[in-house]
């Protein structure tokens, strides 16, 4: 298998009825299961760790809440293997509140680039009406959009798509796109 970062395309999927623990399949464009998280429940203090594989054998990721409680939450994504640091997502409190809005960080926590849900509009109507309308995000840096996440419709099992476009690999690690990916997945199962 080539290298789990070098795809342009992955689905997360995550069964939304599963008694105490959210599982996270991330599979790559020709379907092959590339990482694997089982979230566990009743945790104060997130600590999300992705495997290789369904066998848990291969610690590939590390997400950890820096605070139990924390209204701008922040993130820490270490690359396992090395136990270097690879940046930080950190969500933006007040703005959040109506629109998911989430800052990318550097390994030294310096700002990179922005997560924002693509439309107030549909994000106002997910809040007060219903949590069925899909979810999409736009990850950009300066102006410039580097990739994007969509949420496909379905009851039963949740399905986020993401697109690293080509300009990506030169700005941010691809690694921790996915992190964000998978946070915002996991973040998302409890809202639902």
């Amino acid at each position: 298998m080539s290298d789990v970062y070098s795809e342009n395309e992955y689905l997360i999927r995550r069964k939304v009825f599963t008694l105490f623990a959210a599982q996270f399949h991330v599979y790559n464009t020709a379907g092959e299961v590339v990482m694997f998280s089982r979230q566990k429940a009743f945790k104060l203090r997130e600590d999300i760790r992705i495997y290789t594989d369904v066998s848990e054998s291969h610690e590939r990721m590390l997400i950890k809440a820096r605070q139990i409680l924390d209204f701008s939450a922040a993130y820490d994504v270490f690359d396992s293997e090395s136990g270097t640091k690879v940046g930080c997502l950190r969500r933006k409190g007040w703005s959040s509140l109506v629109r998911d809005n989430w800052e990318l960080l550097d390994p030294h926590d310096q700002p990179i680039g922005v997560i924002q849900e693509d439309s107030m509009m549909l994000a106002l109507f997910r809040r007060l009406l219903t949590n069925l309308i899909p979810q999409a995000f736009s990850v950009t840096v300066g102006d410039q959009p580097i990739a994007h996440f969509r949420q496909n419709f379905n009851p039963f099992v949740f399905k986020l798509r993401v697109e690293l476009l080509p300009e990506a690999r030169s700005v941010v690690t691809p690694q921790l796109l996915l992190a964000a990916a998978i946070l915002l997945s996991a973040i998302e199962g409890r809202q639902q």
